[in-house]
């Protein structure tokens, strides 16, 4: 940006850093209307900007949004009373308007142009920075507010400590201030204030959708792009958002527009952020936890302040089914409904802990959280499975093994993590395809179909009732273990047999009905008529496991 107040470029060279023509007499700026300018000459006279002596010290000062009638007097001061000030870049609105008598100014700006990633211009600054501080004041200037959205602050307070090096900082607007007043928002009405860099990095938004958002530094379309698609996985791809550039400054404007369409926008630049209004509607996490905390709360709901573990483990049952069903229904609609009755079920019961003084809903996340990083090592570190799911599963099962003997539980045995409480289709299914990892299993499939055999045989030879019993769960057992030999998960195959009859018996139900009959009143060869009536409709109108 040309500063409107027509100061005179210098011109000047450090430490091999590109100089821009960055710096002209305050009095031409004064000249031209710098009201706040000429109050900080008129009304201060020199001072020392140092609070402290004995080491030498970096002084952070923040520019402002780009106008120099937004830059503090302390600022001002600050920087006129200097011989050398570093600019981080020189591309920001009042930099040809700073107080230019006997300062010297060297940006940054050829790191910007020959370094290709941030990461390493922000590092490379941070040392040129230290070093220079080793045997001199250093006077940084940032764009904004140093410590909003400026990475290279955190860093150099981080060093300098490390090296013994005071820092003092000296405050600036940031973006924030003229993009709340561009927008009529609040900031304390819950906005959130992230970087835009880190969020195109991730995959899902770090935002709470119950309150607004602004997002800084989003300075390209690729950027923007990114963004986009990271939002997109919270926010629909039609909900309205607000691009905001150069606010602060007199070439401001705010576009509003779909989220799908933030970079198609001809206006991004380094001055540019983007606003994400509050979806509402209860649509959060934390908004769900406060719904479940204030049931279980004194002046709440007295069913389920009386809420135990042990008196919802059917209701966490019964959900977790509800679930599979509408799965297995292909029904969208019912499965978010169902898992919003099973995430209530793990809120509840997080809170009565919580309650209780025996966790808390961070200690869970944080839990499953780490575990899901740890046990991907192909994701979140070195390791290479090829591409492969097999190797993935192995990977995982040794790094089980692992944890368990870092935990002293390497005794237990390799059935102990599989859950005593599950269906029993399903948990014989899992013992047996834990068994079969460590060889204990038949070597082919014939051996498996003789002992279905066998086990047939040795339930018809049963005499008792007790015998038949357990013969009978023998033979469910085998009849498990051939399912998995043959790739078929039996609790799914159960399930779908009886959704098939349930299906079948309807039809024959609804026709008895419709003759004017009760099914007591039908022939078993009329029942079973209406039984293939019901097999030759779906072989008309194909429905999923009709067969």
């Amino acid at each position: 940006m040309v500063c409107d107040k027509s100061c005179t470029p210098q011109v000047n060279q450090q430490r091999g850093a590109t100089v821009e023509d960055i710096g002209a007499g305050p009095q031409r700026a004064l000249d031209k209307g710098s009201d706040r300018a000429y109050h900080v000459l008129q009304e201060y006279t020199p001072t020392s900007v140092h609070l402290r002596t004995g080491s030498m010290t970096i002084t952070i000062v923040g520019l402002g949004p780009g106008d120099i009638d937004d830059l503090s007097r302390r600022a001002f001061r600050t920087l006129k009373q200097a011989q050398t000030v570093y600019l981080r870049t020189s591309q920001h609105g009042c930099v040809s308007c700073l107080p230019q008598s006997e300062t010297v100014y060297h940006s940054f700006d050829s790191l910007y142009e020959s370094i290709d990633d941030f990461e390493t211009v922000y590092t490379t600054i941070v040392e040129q920075l230290i070093s220079a501080a080793k045997t001199e004041d250093v006077i940084y200037a940032v764009p904004g507010d140093p410590l909003v959205g400026e990475s290279t602050t955190t860093r150099l307070l981080e060093q300098a400590q490390a090296a013994g090096i005071e820092v003092e900082i000296i405050n600036g607007i940031s973006f924030v201030e003229p993009s709340l007043k561009l927008l009529g928002v609040d900031a304390l009405d819950g906005l959130q204030v992230l970087d835009g860099i880190n969020i195109g990095a991730m995959h899902h938004p770090p935002i709470n959708p119950d309150y607004p958002a602004l997002l800084g530094q989003v300075y390209s379309t690729a950027l923007a792009s990114e963004i986009k698609l990271t939002l997109m996985n919270q926010y629909p791809d039609d909900f309205e958002v607000s691009l905001i550039h150069a606010a602060g400054t007199e070439a401001e404007i705010v576009e509003t527009l779909p989220l799908y369409e933030i970079d198609r926008s001809q206006h991004i630049s380094h001055m540019t952020s983007l606003y994400i209004p509050a979806m509402g509607e209860y649509s959060s996490f934390e908004a769900f936890q406060e719904i479940i905390a204030h049931l279980r709360a004194p002046e709440g709901c007295p069913w389920d302040r009386k809420q135990t573990h042990e008196s919802l483990r059917q209701f966490l049952i019964e959900e977790a089914y509800e679930v599979l069903e509408a799965i297995e229904q292909g029904d969208t609609q019912s499965l978010y409904e169902e898992l919003g009755d099973l995430l209530l079920q793990i809120v509840l019961h997080t809170q009565i802990a919580i309650d209780d003084g025996e966790f808390y809903m961070t200690d869970v996340l944080k839990y499953v959280n780490a575990k899901m990083i740890r046990r991907h090592p192909h994701v979140w570190g070195d390791v290479d499975v090829e591409g492969n799911p097999d190797n993935v599963v192995t990977n995982w099962e040794a790094i089980k093994k692992q944890e368990k003997v870092d935990q002293d539980k390497a005794h237990e045995s390799m059935l102990d993590s599989i859950p005593r409480g599950l269906p029993s289709l399903l948990q014989a299914h899992q013992y047996q395809a834990r068994a079969a990892k460590l060889n204990f299993d038949w070597e082919q499939v014939d051996d498996v179909i003789a002992k279905v055999r066998e086990e047939m045989d040795e339930v018809l030879a049963a005499e008792t009732d007790e015998h038949r019993t357990e013969e009978i769960g023998d033979l469910l057992f085998v009849l498990v273990n051939w399912a998995r030999w043959l790739g078929v998960e039996p609790e799914t195959a159960l399930r779908g047999a009886n959704t098939k009859f349930y299906r079948r018996f309807s039809h024959i139900e609804r026709q008895v009905a419709a003759q004017g009959k009760q099914m007591t009143d039908c022939t078993l060869t009329e029942l079973d008529a209406l039984w293939d009536e019901a097999k030759a409709l779906e072989k008309v109108s194909p429905v999923e496991g009709s067969d």
